[in-house]
């Protein structure tokens, strides 16, 4: 028989942004308060209905630059500041996640140095960066003073999810320095890695550790004292995507 398309319900996708940072050692998701219904005036991740003439790459794209102004990083591409780390996380499709009608979110992570305060866009009232403890936190007082209440949609979920995704990819990949800048002190790295994984590092064994994974930093020659005290050491990011051996995250 002839496939006919009216046959099947209706169905939209969309994307949906894990946007992380380390903001005053803590990392931090990029949070949106919903305008409109549904969940008019709850906290949500960004994100948005994937057009017609886009692919699902293309849309996260788009909808990272219009919510952060960030543009997507290119490794084949010199290091460009404020250029952004971004993966394809997971697809969440329960019939309930949206009461509008049937909606498959295919979830996108992006993983970006420390950035200004956002500005909220499209459909959005407010946006913020938000600690991820307290915007997966359901209950009690957040630090802006205002009463917690769950994420909308299932946005707790796809969260959580790209918190752990980013936390077990430090561990065996070069993927921290996505949250640093061009050039960046070993202790500005260790940062990240205690902000991402909520653990104390022992600085002498860090700098051992990652100063001798082969490809994973490179000297740039230079010095900072950008952090106070004797001018430190400038790296920038080595062409080894693969950790050997593996940056071991710490039991707690």
């Amino acid at each position: 028989m002839p496939y006919d398309p009216s046959a099947f319900p209706p169905f939209a996708v969309t994307v949906d942004l894990v946007v992380l940072t380390v903001r005053r050692h803590s990392l931090c998701a990029l949070a949106v308060r919903r305008g409109e219904p549904p969940f008019q005036g709850r906290w949500a991740l960004p994100g948005g209905f994937v057009r017609a003439d886009e692919d699902l790459a293309q849309a996260a794209a788009r909808e990272l630059a219009e919510e952060t102004g960030l543009c997507v990083h290119d490794p084949a591409a010199p290091t460009q500041d404020h250029g952004a780390h971004l993966e394809q996380l997971a697809t969440y499709g329960d019939p309930e996640r949206d009461p509008r009608m049937r909606v498959v979110s295919v979830a996108h992570l992006a993983l970006a140095p420390d950035l200004p305060a956002p500005r909220a866009g499209g459909d959005a009232s407010n946006a913020r960066w938000a600690p991820v403890e307290e915007l997966l936190e359901q209950s009690g007082w957040g630090r802006v003073g205002e009463p917690l209440a769950p994420l909308a949609f299932d946005h707790a979920q796809i969260l959580a999810d790209g918190v752990e995704r980013a936390r077990s990819k430090i561990e065996y990949s070069s993927l921290a320095t996505a949250f640093c800048p061009p050039e960046f002190t070993v202790g500005e790295l260790r940062r990240v890695y205690e902000a991402v994984w909520s653990v104390a590092l022992d600085p002498r064994n860090f700098h051992r550790k990652v100063t001798g994974t082969p490809g994973f930093l490179v000297p740039t020659g230079g010095t900072t004292t950008r952090q106070g005290g004797r001018p430190a050491q400038l790296f920038r990011a080595g062409g080894a995507t693969l950790l050997n051996p593996p940056m071991l995250r710490p039991e707690v």
